[in-house]
């Protein structure tokens, strides 16, 4: 199974901003005094949460150079260290607001603290996804972010065994929806509606479900065909055939990812998204043989024809 290159720089960032989240402080002095538990909590927490006020001024002290949508040269006094998580702005952008949820793509640099090597850059390649969550990447990073405008510079260090691992992030675009033209969809296939931030809600069709997959585009969007072994982004609302709701990415709040073609998810999926284009919407009727078969799943009972509509925001 193909793994683009793309794919696993997307996701060794992601790990990266994840492991950041995890990184702690074990220095081998002895505190002079004992904290109280409440002290304690209040410390752990903070450290959990970044951008420490001394660490945010380490990193207002970065010099970034550089025009955008090139390379940036960071400079700064050397070795830099943080005692965790941290974030700041190094200048603004003057596009679309960044919302929490939404999938960016960004350019980075990655910098040793320690002696301003350059380990990593997407400049050469293409910009990398980032979702604006907590639950999927830091949220010192997400504090930073969200609010900024789409073309700002962010920088974020992280502690590591030596000094800091410094990055900094240009934000390319912001994507919460299907961005493309609308199409008509064949006649037996659900009507969709969408709510002004883009939520679909679809009107169920009377009649017998159709025994085959059908997959229709309702917005048909520009960018790439999505092929196997893409990483994708989405986001998605599912129903029973009857119209009876069981699941959406929307009301978590941010974008589902998966592997295209990997069995990550049911064969109806890993089949109907596969040659769709990003920026698309498409509607997916799924039959139970390409979907949970006899079994069910939650509140998916046994035999049951999905209906899935999916936003394709990004596949590399």
């Amino acid at each position: 199974m193909r793994r683009s290159a793309t794919a696993t720089t997307a996701a060794a960032l992601a790990a990266l901003l994840l492991l950041a989240g995890c990184s702690s402080d074990e220095g081998d002095a002895e505190p002079a005094d004992t904290p109280t538990a409440t002290e304690t909590e209040t410390a752990s927490a903070d450290a959990e949460a970044g951008n420490a006020p001394e660490d945010v001024a380490a990193l207002e002290g970065v010099t970034v150079e550089g025009e955008p949508g090139a390379e940036a040269t960071l400079t700064f006094e050397q070795p830099l260290d943080v005692s965790g998580a941290a974030a700041a702005v190094a200048s603004p952008g003057d596009g679309e607001e960044i919302a929490e949820g939404q999938l960016l793509l960004v350019d980075f640099t990655q910098v040793n603290g320690e002696n301003g090597e350059v380990l990593d850059s997407t400049y050469e390649g293409e910009p990398q996804p980032l979702v604006v969550s907590d639950e999927m990447t830091v949220p010192a990073l997400n504090d930073v972010l969200i609010g900024q405008q789409v073309g700002a510079r962010v920088l974020f260090a992280s502690p590591t065994q030596a000094a800091a691992a410094i990055m900094t992030l240009e934000v390319v675009d912001a994507r919460s929806r299907a961005e493309g033209t609308a199409v008509e969809v064949p006649e037996g296939v659900p009507t969709v509606t969408l709510a002004e931030n883009g939520e679909p809600s679809i009107e169920p069709v009377d009649g017998e479900a159709p025994t085959e997959l059908v997959v229709a585009p309702t917005i048909e969007g520009e960018g790439k065909e999505v092929e196997e072994g893409d990483y994708v982004f989405v986001q998605y609302s599912g129903w029973l055939w009857d119209g009876t709701s069981f699941d959406s990415s929307w009301s978590r709040g941010s974008p589902f990812s998966l592997e295209a073609g990997a069995g990550q998810v049911i064969e109806g999926w890993d089949t109907g998204l596969l040659g769709q284009t990003v920026g698309s919407q498409v509607v997916m009727v799924i039959p139970p043989e390409l979907g949970y078969g006899d079994q069910d799943n939650g509140t998916i009972p046994p035999g049951s024809t999905l209906v899935f509509v999916v936003d394709i925001l990004y596949a590399g």
